[in-house]
């Protein structure tokens, strides 16, 4: 250890009473009476400020030649991480929205493609539809005719009942009220009145 000659005369012994252990001197209580702490004496502050300089020195050496260019050379590395990963979100970012576009492309086409064929199964049910109530107009058409006839043979045969029914009902009359009736005359009576 490297020691001032100020401090080695102040750690010599002062009085014969000094505790002696292994060879080397300890100072007593006489050594601390007169000198007070060495780094604040100011005899020693010469020497502690070229110490000062000297280690502040090393120290500021170390720091610029080991430290400095190890922090630098982190530092780039993760700065190098960083861009990459950056470069790669930027890479995926486009991949994925991409992908959104396509997805959103392929849904417009799904929606476009559904509504054809929506349209498409109207158009047909419309066309079955029509078709159906088209041959059903046609069958009650044809139902409709047939009723019509068979109420005109009915209307007919009604007719005919009807005036039988004339010619007896005014001949049972004419007879009642003449007596006796002629069947042509009162034919052609309800045939004129008919």
């Amino acid at each position: 250890m490297f020691v001032t000659p100020a401090y080695g005369q102040e750690a010599a012994p002062a009085d014969a009473g000094a505790d002696t252990h292994a060879g080397t001197e300890v100072p007593g209580n006489a050594a601390h009476e007169g000198g007070g702490f060495p780094p604040f004496d100011s005899a020693t502050f010469a020497s502690q400020l070229v110490w000062l300089a000297i280690t502040f020195g090393l120290f500021y050496v170390f720091l610029k030649r080991v430290i400095v260019p190890r922090l630098g050379t982190i530092l780039d590395t993760r700065a190098g991480r960083i861009q990459q990963d950056l470069d790669q979100a930027a890479k995926l970012k486009g991949e994925a929205d991409a992908a959104v576009a396509a997805y959103e492309q392929e849904l417009a086409e799904a929606k476009a493609r559904a509504n054809a064929i929506g349209q498409q199964s109207r158009d047909e049910a419309k066309a079955e539809a029509e078709t159906a109530r088209k041959a059903v107009e046609a069958e009650l058409d044809k139902k409709l005719a047939a009723a019509e006839g068979r109420i005109a043979g009915i209307k007919a045969g009604a007719m005919k009942d009807v005036g039988a029914i004339a010619e007896s009902t005014a001949s049972a009359i004419v007879e009642q009220l003449v007596g006796k009736a002629d069947k042509a005359a009162v034919a052609a009576a309800v045939k004129s009145a008919g």
